[in-house]
C-alpha cells in the first residue's frame, strides 16, 4: 500500500470504544508506531478542543487537531481554520429549541456553556465524561463567537430545529443527539485546509472514522477506513473497511497493509 503521509482519526467509536470509553493498550502502541514510522498523526473529531481527551493518548504528539466537526482546526502553532456560526442563527435555533422544548449546549473556542439540560443532552456530555455545563452567562456566550452547538434530538426534530437556518447545517453521529455547525465547517473542509497548509496532496491522506459526520472527511482524503462498527451511509462512501474499534480494527488494518509492523 502506498504510505500515506498523515492520518486523521475520529474519537468517539474509532479510536476509543464508546462503551469501554479508553483508548486498548494495542491501538496507543499502533499510534506510537505510526509516529515512529514519520506518518504525521491528526485528529478528526465532533468534540471541542477542551475535551479531546489527551490523557488517553501518553507519548502521542498529535500534529493537528480539527474540532467541532471541522470548524476550528489548529496545530500547535497556529489556527489553520476558524468559522463560527452566524449570530443571526444563533438566535433563530434558540428559538427553534425553545420550541421543542430542547436545551442546547454552546461551545466557544475555550468554553462550553447550556442553557439548561435533558436526559439527551445529559447523555451526549456524559460521552465527554462531563457533565451539562450549565452557564449563567449563557446569553452573552451566545452573541460571540461560537463554532458549534450541541443539543439532544431526533431525525424527525432536524426539519423543525434547522427551519430559517441559512448559514449552519446538522453534522449527526449519533441518533440520540447532533452537532450544528457552520455551513463553512465539516470535517472535510477542515481537512482541505489542513493539507493545504502542510503542502499535502490529498492522495497522500488517509482518515479512519464510523459515523455520519466522517463522510466529508472521507470525501477529502484519497483513503477512507470505515470501522465495522461505522454506520452503513459511511462504510458505503469508504474506501476500505477495518475491524471494530473493540476489536482493534484500525491496528490490525495498519499491520495488513504494511503502516506499521506487529
Amino acid at each position: 500500500m502506498h504510505k500515506p503521509k498523515i492520518l486523521f482519526f475520529d474519537i468517539d467509536g474509532t479510536l476509543i470504544d464508546m462503551q469501554k470509553k479508553c483508548i486498548t493498550p494495542l491501538m496507543l502502541s499502533t499510534l506510537h508506531k505510526l509516529q515512529a514510522n514519520g506518518i504525521r498523526l491528526a485528529i478528526a473529531t465532533g468534540r471541542s478542543p477542551m475535551t479531546v481527551p489527551l490523557e488517553e493518548f501518553p507519548g502521542v504528539q498529535f500534529d493537528v487537531f480539527i474540532t467541532f466537526n471541522g470548524s476550528y482546526c489548529y496545530d500547535k502553532d497556529r489556527v489553520l481554520f476558524a468559522s463560527p456560526i452566524p449570530t443571526e442563527d444563533i438566535r433563530t435555533l434558540r428559538r427553534n429549541a425553545a420550541a421543542l422544548g430542547r436545551p442546547m449546549c454552546l461551545a466557544t473556542e475555550s468554553r462550553l456553556a447550556a442553557n439548561g439540560a435533558d436526559a439527551d443532552l445529559a447523555d451526549y456530555c456524559a460521552i465527554a465524561k462531563i457533565p451539562v455545563p450549565i452557564a449563567e452567562d449563557f446569553d452573552a456566550l451566545a452573541a460571540g463567537k461560537v463554532y458549534q452547538i450541541m443539543i439532544g434530538g431526533r431525525a424527525e426534530e432536524y426539519g423543525r430545529l434547522m427551519q430559517d437556518v441559512h448559514g449552519a447545517k446538522i453534522a449527526a453521529w449519533w441518533d440520540r443527539a447532533m452537532d450544528i455547525i457552520p455551513t463553512a465547517g465539516g470535517k472535510g473542509t477542515g481537512i482541505a485546509h489542513v493539507l493545504a497548509a502542510y503542502g499535502i496532496d490529498k492522495a497522500d491522506a488517509m482518515a479512519f472514522g464510523d459515523g455520519n459526520n466522517d463522510l466529508e472527511m472521507f470525501g477529502a482524503v484519497g483513503t477512507g477506513v470505515a470501522m465495522a462498527n461505522g454506520s452503513d451511509a459511511l462504510k458505503a462512501a469508504a474506501t476500505d473497511i477495518c475491524g471494530a474499534c473493540a476489536e482493534d480494527g484500525i491496528y490490525h488494518y495498519c499491520v495488513e497493509h504494511g503502516l506499521i509492523e506487529a
